[in-house]
């Protein structure tokens, strides 16, 4: 989004002026340039308020908004929600409700930013950030202190406006603050950090290195700026509907853009999940035509899909609680799912870490095929397209002939949750008629916890099945097309994971843009130059994954992930590779000795956030921890934050900064004494 200019710096106030510098640098964050061509701001040192709104949604600043930059942040941040709700088109916003709406934004923003109880306005904060509404008596108090930042404001706030405060008060937050709802506890931001269990947050770090599209990515200002524009809509629709209304009006925009970038055939479908675990608990509902029968599910190195691929596989719960926030108990059988449910998973490694030949995998999946179809089993067989390191299988030849040979009895899942594939390989695998399974929060870079299925007009049929009873726990209505028998199903949609797949179909569009010679001549240079960087390190090791094999071959015919073990002679584990892993992403310079070159110095503050550990067998039963540095859409459609240089000067930033990455490995390693003592933590 872009930054405030002078042109949108207006008078508000008798003795205003323009606004002094600090001020509008900091209107200058992402995660307050939230409307700059529609807002008029300035500055009056006699202002008592810390701010005072007009009905046109002209804002003055007082004195206060000088305070330390995150509590003016957040006065900022309550000013600036207050007149876009002021300003919004008929019908108008009864200005007591603008004002509590406003209130609430700015309070949990203020929480989120370590503020919250401070200020000005700190006494509304616990009232106002409270997870459910407070009483009529607590929100008049509020409107008492609030009702000065108004022009005209009236004295009470309509029994009438407190309803439908209560109605709108789970979709009012600030975008970072809804962006991490949705999902499970790995979706949090710790305090103390400001990052969540992935090492990333869901507002912009531009200043951080980030290769980490392999597990999740921080928000670019790109997919924020996408993110803050659908809440505002969704805000506004909700005022003039209903919140239900407004959430699966949103959902069914997301499901057709997402319809749109996958070519997806008419009578497809697509369904949205909170995440690519989620994905494979639907997928095990759609995958079979009969769930009575027997069911044989057959996967492909679950270790490298994800840690609850094979409880969701069976059809039971995968963690402690649900993208809906219900509790439940991880391991347990999910209501109405299929009871027999058999697991088989295909090895793609070997007992040494090795890739086993591609002709070995498909005569294990054969083989499997072959002995469930024989036992009277149901099949869902699946495709890995790609791994956590990289690699495709079974082939898609041999998938295809199994497939073809029994129809009825196979049904193909792709388990494309990387979507390191062209628009051209989706579409192939749609017209084969396989389900596929995506997510906005890898290559995409969008914010993590955002899925969706695919499904082909040859099995779009199976949506009018009754659902189980409880996908209520992981599922709404509005996720699903209008086709599909929901009844089971509360009404609306998940909010957090509409927001999230706005910030990635931002980030899709971006890609889409770029020719795709264009996208295979930057992603060949980059993974050249990474290579050639890890073999030039004596600290690190390159791990050989073949390449997916495709037909017709482009740019997602090459390498995308790349992996590399630390101190070759004598791997890292998979928990020491963990450190290092926290370690880039944070500032060691407190632990390291005051001996540090200007380079070193340099390094050590650098934020890297790359792809989480893997952790591959060895000999003698022992496992070693691999990391990876990932190509994502980002460094294709460009960072935000580098727009101001040309594309070659870019992509050689891009280079540079991951061959920065390697620079901080050495470092850490050859400080490993140091680090282990003091253990620094990752930090935004």
């Amino acid at each position: 989004m872009p930054a405030l200019d002078a042109a949108s710096v207006l008078t508000a106030h008798p003795a205003s002026a323009a606004l002094p510098d600090a001020l509008a640098r900091l209107l200058t964050r992402p995660d307050l340039a939230i409307a700059p061509h529609q807002r008029s701001l300035a500055f009056a040192p006699d202002l008592a308020q810390p701010f005072l709104v007009a009905a046109t949604g002209h804002i003055t600043l007082g004195p206060a908004c000088l305070a330390k930059t995150e509590l003016a942040a957040s006065l900022l941040r309550h000013a600036l929600e207050l007149a876009l709700l002021l300003r919004a088109p008929a019908p108008p916003m009864p200005p007591s409700l603008a004002g509590l709406a406003a209130a609430r934004v700015g309070a949990i923003f203020a929480r989120v930013h370590g503020v919250a109880g401070s200020g000005p306005l700190g006494a509304t904060h616990p009232i106002l950030a409270a997870a459910t509404p407070p009483g009529a008596e607590s929100l008049r108090a509020a409107w008492h202190a609030l009702r000065p930042l108004q022009h005209h404001a009236p004295e009470a706030p309509d029994p009438a406006v407190l309803d439908q405060l209560a109605t709108l008060w789970p979709l009012l937050g600030p975008t970072e603050a809804l962006l991490q709802s949705g999902g499970d506890q790995r979706l949090r931001v710790d305090p103390a950090t400001g990052l969540n269990h992935y090492g990333c947050s869901h507002r912009p770090r531009p200043w951080a290195v980030t290769f980490a599209s392999s597990t999740a990515s921080s928000s670019s200002e790109r997919g924020f700026a996408a993110a803050e524009a659908a809440r505002q809509h969704v805000t506004l629709a909700a005022l003039a509907t209903t919140p239900t209304t407004a959430l699966v009006a949103e959902a069914k925009s997301v499901r057709a853009a997402i319809a749109a970038h996958a070519r997806l055939p008419p009578g497809g479908a697509v369904i949205l999940t909170a995440s690519g675990t989620d994905c494979e608990l639907l997928a095990l509902t759609l995958g079979v035509a009969d769930q009575a029968r027997p069911i044989t599910n057959i996967l492909i190195a679950p270790e490298e899909t994800g840690s609850g691929v094979p409880l969701a596989a069976t059809g039971r719960h995968f963690a402690a609680d649900t993208a809906r926030g219900a509790a439940v108990t991880k391991g347990s059988r999910i209501d109405g799912q299929p009871e027999h449910v058999s697991l088989v998973p295909i090895a793609a490694r070997g007992a040494d870490g090795a890739m086993r030949p591609l002709a070995a995998i498909d005569a294990d999946c054969t083989t499997q095929v072959r002995r469930a179809i024989a036992a009277g089993h149901q099949v869902i067989l699946h495709v890995l397209d790609i791994s956590k390191t990289g690699y495709l299988a079974p082939s898609i030849a041999t998938i295809t002939q199994l497939a073809a040979a029994d129809p009825d009895q196979v049904t193909v899942v792709v388990d494309a949750c990387q979507l390191r594939l062209t628009p051209q390989t989706l579409a192939s695998y749609l017209a084969r008629n396989w389900l596929v399974l995506i997510t906005g929060s890898k290559f995409l870079t969008g914010p993590p916890f955002a899925g969706a299925i695919l499904v082909p007009p040859g099995l779009a049929a199976r949506l009018d099945n009754p659902l189980p009873a409880g996908l209520a726990d992981y599922s709404a209505r509005g996720e699903w097309p209008e086709q599909a028998n929901t009844a089971r199903l509360p009404e609306g949609a998940n909010y957090g994971m509409l927001l999230r797949w706005r910030a990635a179909l931002a980030e899709w569009d971006a890609l889409a843009a770029v020719p795709e010679a264009r996208t295979a001549e930057i992603l060949a240079r980059f993974r050249a130059s990474v290579r050639h960087g890890i073999e030039a390190n004596p600290d690190l090791a390159l791990v050989e994954t073949p390449p997916p094999t495709r037909s017709p071959s482009a740019w997602d015919a090459e390498q995308t992930i790349i992996g590399f073990l630390l101190r070759p002679e004598n791997p890292l584990s998979p928990e020491d590779a963990r450190r290092v892993y926290g370690w880039l992403n944070a500032d060691l310079r407190p632990a390291l000795p005051p001996t540090l070159s200007a380079e070193q110095e340099r390094l050590a503050c650098l934020r890297c956030h790359i792809g989480q550990p893997v952790a591959l067998p060895r000999e003698n039963d022992t496992k070693i921890g691999i990391l990876r540095i990932s190509a994502g859409a980002r460094l294709v459609s460009g960072e935000p934050s580098h727009h101001d240089l040309d594309e070659d000067a870019r992509l050689l930033r891009e280079i540079r900064d991951a061959l920065s990455v390697l620079a901080k490995i050495s470092l850490i390693l050859k400080n490993w004494h140091a680090l282990i003592i003091t253990d620094p933590s990752p930090s935004f």
